[in-house]
């Protein structure tokens, strides 16, 4: 049986809380060490986090998702194909 590309086979279809939390928290050390920021800042909100959920809310974040199951499967799923949480 084929499975289109674009499918989510494992989990849900959108983001869960401990997936959003791993990436909002990774996005905002690799900010906070001097990464490029992907979108316009305004001028009250200049923290690390607010500027990681701003780009994970605007959905360009270039990362994808690995989930597993326990037989050792896994499916690799960009963030753009998870509705956020």
């Amino acid at each position: 049986m084929t499975t289109p590309e674009n499918e989510v086979n494992i989990g849900p279809k959108k983001l869960t809380r401990f997936e959003r939390a791993r990436i909002v928290g990774a996005r905002a050390l690799q900010i906070a060490m001097g990464a490029p920021i992907l979108i316009e800042v305004p001028e009250g909100r200049a923290g690390p986090i607010d500027i990681a959920l701003m780009e994970l809310t605007s959905n360009i974040l270039p990362l994808t998702v690995r989930r597993t199951l326990p037989n050792g499967s896994y499916q690799d799923i960009p963030l753009k194909w998870l509705t956020p949480a």
